[in-house]
């Protein structure tokens, strides 16, 4: 990750804390390459996204190959995972994220 990144991130976060009511999501999916599994993480998470989520969302994909110091100070155990940053509470969804309820109950956008 570039510092201009991290740099954006931080802001996305500390604008995010500051006002609630605007519920951003910063979300970060991580995967290990290009593999099936990992593209169809990305291709459903996006979907889910601008279906419910359009125009309040962050999302960065982080290959865990390329950038494992990020995955292990995220202490990621299995790939692909969605980490909900913001808004609070965070949340950590495993898998291919092909089930699409389960997803939603993991950003906090549908009730159990």
């Amino acid at each position: 990750m570039t510092k201009r990144t991290s740099k954006a991130i931080a802001e996305s976060l500390e604008k995010a804390a500051h006002h609630p009511a605007a519920e951003r999501y910063v979300l970060r999916l991580y995967v290990t390459g290009m593999t099936p599994r990992s593209t169809r993480a990305v291709e459903n998470v996006r979907t889910i996204c601008e279906e419910h989520l359009h125009g309040r969302y962050e999302l960065e994909v982080i290959d865990i190959y390329q950038q494992p110091a990020l995955a292990k100070g995220e202490q990621i155990v299995a790939a692909p995972t969605l980490v909900k940053k913001l808004p609070l509470p965070l949340r950590r969804v495993i898998g291919d994220l092909s089930n699409t309820e389960r997803v939603l109950l993991g950003l906090d956008l549908r009730r159990a």
